[in-house]
């Protein structure tokens, strides 16, 4: 995949991945990226440190040595370009405790998620059966809600997975079109990117986050997109990325973002050009 950039690999320090830094940087390279970045998850600085479950998130005593690692390899690996990023779920109401732990790294970008309604670990296979407990529209209203805000707080970067409440396969009994020109019209006024999560492939709704009507309406509205295999070992980088770009070209997107110190830039999703493929 040639001249693309995966800005979404989990490592073994997210407690439910395998694999180091640098066995990920390798698989970029063997994959034909020109770019990868790290985005590991962020430890559960939301909860007393007795109630943090290693299994999901960073422990706090590894946050140092994973920014150490990947800005290592940024070193090391010339052929390839190394980011460091991270990502962070969006808890309403401990923005500035977020903010706090973020601020001393040299982040090039910073992910921002949902997880977690009130204390539901909605993707977590052992609670997906509380999906029975909801509305499914209005649960889908209730997540796209807190997504919405997490981007208008200004700390994330990149909005990910955007849509992974669909994880399982619950969909909304009435049509999301209203719903998702909603959200695409908040994101495209917060000024955030939004991630082509192909982990979605591999999931049991077989679908990229974001489903192709969100997406179109993500692309009308003029939000900046990037890539992203939300990769959880190393053979999966760049995994679905062939099938993503198509479906962004089939959705209008001309042109993916990179990112270097917070900072962006769009590179043209150019099959010709060697950009996409």
């Amino acid at each position: 995949m040639k001249g693309h950039a995966d800005y979404h690999m989990h490592t073994c320090l997210c407690g439910h991945g395998s694999g180091t830094v640098e066995e990920y940087v390798l698989a970029g390279i063997e994959a034909g990226l020109d770019e990868v970045g790290f985005s590991e998850h962020i430890p559960m600085y939301w909860l007393p440190p007795d109630e943090r479950d290693p299994g999901v998130a960073m422990r706090e005593e590894e946050w140092e040595g994973y920014v150490t690692s990947v800005l290592a390899a940024r070193e090391r690996y010339a052929e390839i370009s190394v980011r460091l990023g991270v990502e962070a779920d969006y808890i309403p109401g401990r923005e500035a405790d977020l903010e706090r732990l973020l601020a001393p790294y040299p982040w090039d970008y910073v992910y921002g998620s949902v997880h977690f309604i009130g204390g539901w670990g909605f993707d977590n296979p052992d609670y997906k059966h509380q999906y029975d407990e909801w509305d499914v529209d209005d649960l889908y209203e209730r997540y796209f809600g807190l997504m919405c805000e997490a981007a208008h707080t200004g700390i994330f970067d990149v909005m990910a997975h955007l849509d992974v409440i669909k994880k399982w396969g619950h969909r909304p009994a009435r049509s999301p079109l209203e719903l998702y020109d909603r959200v695409a019209k908040q994101l495209q006024q917060a000024g955030v990117v939004v991630e082509a999560n192909t982990a979605g492939y591999r999931k049991p709704v077989g679908e990229l986050y974001p489903a192709p009507a969100l997406l179109q309406a993500l692309v009308r509205h003029g939000v900046s997109l990037t890539l992203g295999s939300d990769a959880h070992a190393p053979g999966e980088v760049a995994s679905g990325f062939r099938e993503a770009v198509a479906e962004l070209q089939a959705a209008g997107c001309r042109s993916v973002v990179r990112f270097g110190m917070r900072k962006r830039v769009e590179v043209p999703l150019d099959v010709k050009s060697g950009a996409a493929l």
